[in-house]
């Protein structure tokens, strides 16, 4: 299929062929939200913690006598049971990873590009390059494009006074093409790819 290609001013600047391949599949929501479901689980810190009986700091001298009393037999004060005592079964420090192999990987990030063209929410320019690194003409540029909340996808190199540029605009993530991500995606409401990001996606999945 063609689309046509814009510059950043907002102009026509010729058409370009996208592979149905990548581009043309019918969105799959189930195999998009394996990878999301995956993408997040890695950033979780998995950092949460809580002491347990045997990490608080208690006397470990038994309560009272073990019989004679007519009360429940207790040793530690430590115990979850009481003000003070550990927590029984709570969290520990571990990774929330699991694994997910690299074919739903790739199949998933070609049905987000598909979901995306097929939404009308993929923009393709010819280049991303700022002659100056100055937020308030790059935020006007996108103005012209109505882009608000973007992920923007260049090349393997990106030009570092587009990217100084965008840095501090709200709602906009750039990436260079090897960083191109499922996630990313779908949590911003257009995509906009360079010709050489696109080039570069075709070379990716042969």
């Amino acid at each position: 299929m063609e689309l046509n290609v814009k510059t950043l001013e907002g102009k026509d600047a010729g058409k370009v062929s996208l592979s149905d391949a990548i581009f043309g599949l019918d969105p799959r929501e189930d195999i998009i939200a394996r990878v999301v479901r995956w993408q997040l689980a890695k950033k979780r810190a998995g950092g949460h913690k809580t002491k347990t009986r045997s990490e608080v700091s208690r006397t470990g001298a038994k309560m009272y006598k073990q019989k004679g009393t007519g009360r429940a037999r207790h040793h530690s004060a430590r115990a979850p049971q009481f003000r003070g005592g550990g927590r029984a079964h709570g969290p520990v420090v571990r990774s929330h990873e699991h694994d997910l192999p690299k074919k739903v990987r790739a199949l998933a990030l070609r049905h987000a590009l598909s979901a995306k063209l097929k939404s009308e929410d993929l923009i393709i320019v010819d280049q991303l390059v700022s002659a100056d690194a100055k937020t308030k003409a790059l935020v006007g540029t996108f103005a012209t494009l109505g882009l608000t909340n973007v992920l923007v996808i260049d090349g393997a190199e990106i030009d570092s006074n587009f990217k100084l540029a965008a840095a501090n605009i709200p709602n906009v993530d750039v990436l260079p093409v090897q960083g191109i991500n499922v996630y990313d995606i779908l949590r911003r409401g257009k995509l906009v790819l360079s010709k050489a990001a696109v080039e570069a996606l075709e070379e990716r999945f042969k």
